[in-house]
């Protein structure tokens, strides 16, 4: 497995960075651009997703990233509830709706798969070599 050297090259926070840009896409039209209280949390929460893994990354150490992951696992499952709230309102139809739920749970599903892999690793992080 290549060591991965900044955040950047974490596949997880690429599909984040992803999902939050077609968040700010679909929040830029029509009346969901009028919703600001909607569109402001379903843009800092997709963000959240993505600045969290960068954070705990550039923390340098395994259990601050595992605990910064927990917390962008937590901002996709919100950005899922958010969706919904797009779609009863509808601001976004079914097929859009279900692109992005399932963009957003594959990136849930990506951070479990990172956590338990550092859970039972034995690289204690950046800040511990010598």
């Amino acid at each position: 497995m290549a060591t991965i050297r900044k955040f950047e090259d974490v596949d997880v926070w690429q599909k984040a960075r992803e999902l939050s840009k077609e968040i700010y896409s679909i929040t830029n039209n029509g009346v969901f651009s009028k919703d600001y209280d909607l569109k402001g949390q379903i843009r800092r929460s997709s963000g959240s997703i993505m600045d969290n893994i960068a954070e705990g990354f550039e923390r340098g150490g395994k259990g601050e990233f595992i605990q910064f992951l927990g917390i962008a696992k937590g901002s996709s499952g919100e950005v899922r509830s958010q969706l919904y709230r797009a779609l009863d309102q509808e601001y976004i139809n079914k097929e859009m709706f279900d692109n992005l739920y399932n963009l957003s749970n594959d990136i849930s599903k990506m951070i479990k798969g990172l956590i338990t892999y550092l859970n039972t690793t034995e690289i204690k992080g950046q800040k511990y070599k010598k």
